[in-house]
């Protein structure tokens, strides 16, 4: 079906909008509860401390939990010269969500798939994302409507990320996300296994509450590549519902310094990406 005018108008809006962001990264998970939101929110963090300009784009329409988890789920949007301002966290991390839309938290978001489109669409378009070295999106749980718009309005993603957690119930659901990345050619594909294992708050050792190993041997089995497992602490948890960043807070602990390798992990790819636009990491 072609487009009137000014869809063509809208699309070549977006395009400008978003050719000023270097690295776009989608974060995605077969099901629920895995921490995918908490992992987003702390990786965007991370990158924003190594001083990249970060941005997050939660497109959770339904569930939108980003602004709780940095504190500002208070703060409503403002726009200036017909563009959208994002919610500033940093000098250098910005975030946009429909949290900041809807009149309460308790507001549900009743939009069907056309609409959610819309919406997104117009986060990328309208939304003053300025320069950036980074936009992570932050998708809801499955392979339905938020996912797919995103991987057909942004067509240059660098990659998908993966959350899962051990239980064979979640990776079972994780190689799911995995072949839907693979069917949408996203280029790069890496898996994140949270809550893996159990810091204990008396010794800080790791125990295996939650089994571990199944997010790498899905990796493994599905030729894409494991990023690092994110052990599960009570102060996470803690802080999160705090709406304080954990590893802003807990710079030394174990999880900070899992989650800085992973960092790492991501800035090869976005660098390897921008050298070798095309080749995919899948086998």
């Amino acid at each position: 079906m072609n487009k009137g005018g000014d869809g063509i108008n809208e699309d070549k809006e977006l395009r400008k909008n978003i050719s000023n962001i270097k690295n776009k990264f989608i974060i995605i998970s077969g099901k629920g509860g895995v921490g995918k939101t908490t992992v987003a929110v702390n990786l965007a963090y991370s990158l924003a401390m190594k001083g990249y300009d970060v941005g997050v784009l939660d497109v959770d329409i339904h569930g939108p939990n980003i602004c709780k988890m940095f504190g500002v789920d208070n703060k409503r949007l403002t726009s200036s010269n017909s563009k959208i301002n994002p919610i500033q966290i940093l000098d250098n991390l910005k975030i946009i969500s429909t949290a900041s839309l809807i009149e309460t938290p308790d507001t549900p978001v009743i939009w069907r798939g056309p609409l959610k489109m819309k919406v997104i669409s117009q986060f990328l378009r309208d939304v003053n994302w300025g320069k950036l070295d980074y936009l992570i999106i932050d998708a809801p749980p499955g392979t339905g409507d938020e996912p797919l718009s995103v991987a057909q309005l942004i067509p240059d993603l660098n990659g998908a990320i993966v959350v899962t957690t051990p239980q064979e119930v979640a990776v079972l659901d994780s190689r799911k996300s995995i072949q839907f990345a693979k069917k949408l050619n996203i280029p790069y594909i890496g898996v994140i296994e949270n809550m893996s294992g159990f810091v204990c708050p008396y010794c800080g050792k790791e125990i295996n509450l939650f089994k571990k190993g199944g997010g790498i041997k899905a990796a493994e089995e599905l030729h894409v590549d494991f990023l690092g497992d994110i052990p599960f602490e009570l102060d996470m948890v803690e802080l999160s519902d705090n709406g304080k960043v954990f590893v802003k807070y807990k710079k030394n602990s174990i999880i900070s310094k899992k989650v800085n390798k992973i960092t790492e992990g991501i800035e090869a790819v976005a660098n390897s990406s921008n050298k070798n636009k095309g080749e995919p990491n899948v086998k």
